[in-house]
């Protein structure tokens, strides 16, 4: 039998470690002296205690682990809860990845904070006649589907690039679910609507407050936050929707070659 501290030393496992598995019912000491209440383990217990470590760096909490060492537990199940945290340990990378992305593009407007602000240009929009899909979306994520379907349909009727792609936030204020978004691209030919697909004239406006943001979308906030300065500041007012034009645009969030115009209908306040 070896004493609490030197099963510790064998194991690599604290003291207050070894205290709490016996107190869970994870790792009984063999022996209990009565008269000094001093533990007792056997080296024939480290593959169990091997077990719970194993089961602990796999991110398993220890009432978890003790249903886990269940000799009597079927493997289905152990199958099915290592299945359930593998899904939960991959949500977690997700959510992290983006995470990551969100910093890296805060250390990048921290070290562009230096570089002059955007020009801000007013300017008239002429209507322009255009096929479009509006949806309520989850998400974000989800723009790119919006234009993957508007742009297969217009391949259908023999529409190939665009001229003009824009994105309309019709939302009044700034939402990161169940969006209210609007994919067009521009016609120069006929095209027929469908049930998915709109074509109409999207409305010109006299005064046009713009500002070009060159890099990627997650950056492009600074655009925004350029825009309505300059609109309260020059005494001006939101009529509309807001506009994205994707001059050089895509499906990647992250790409720092893209230049996209945000645009706010304004008029006099």
């Amino acid at each position: 039998m070896l004493k609490i501290g030197d099963f510790s030393k064998l194991s690599q496992v604290t003291v207050k470690a070894l205290r709490l598995y016996d107190q869970l019912g994870l790792l009984k000491p063999i022996h209990v002296d009565e008269s000094t209440s001093y533990r007792y383990y056997c080296a024939e217990q480290l593959p169990r205690l091997n077990r719970i470590l194993a089961f602990k760096d796999l991110g398993f909490s220890l009432e978890q682990i003790a249903k886990l060492l269940d000799e009597n537990l079927p493997p289905a199940e152990i199958r099915g809860m290592l299945r359930l945290k593998q899904a939960e340990l991959q949500r977690l990378v997700e959510e992290e990845q983006a995470r990551l992305l969100r910093v890296e593009a805060r250390l990048k407007q921290i070290e562009e904070e230096s570089i002059p602000n955007y020009e801000i240009v007013l300017k008239k929009v002429e209507p322009i006649k255009v096929a479009s899909i509006r949806e309520i979306i989850p998400n974000f994520a989800a723009v790119p589907r919006l234009y993957d379907e508007l742009f297969e349909s217009l391949q259908q009727q023999g529409i190939q690039v665009p001229s003009y792609c824009a994105g309309i936030w019709h939302d009044s204020a700034y939402k990161e679910s169940d969006i209210d978004w609007e994919a067009v691209a521009s016609l120069e030919s006929f095209v027929s609507s469908n049930k998915r697909m709109k074509v109409y004239e999207l409305p010109g406006f006299d005064k046009m407050a713009c500002a070009v943001h060159h890099g990627s979308y997650n950056t492009s906030n600074q655009a925004y936050t350029a825009l309505i300065s300059w609109i309260e500041a020059n005494g001006y007012k939101i009529i509309g929707p807001n506009r994205e034009v994707y001059i050089i645009g895509g499906n990647e969030q992250n790409n720092e070659s893209y230049v996209t115009e945000v645009q706010f209908p304004v008029t006099r306040a």
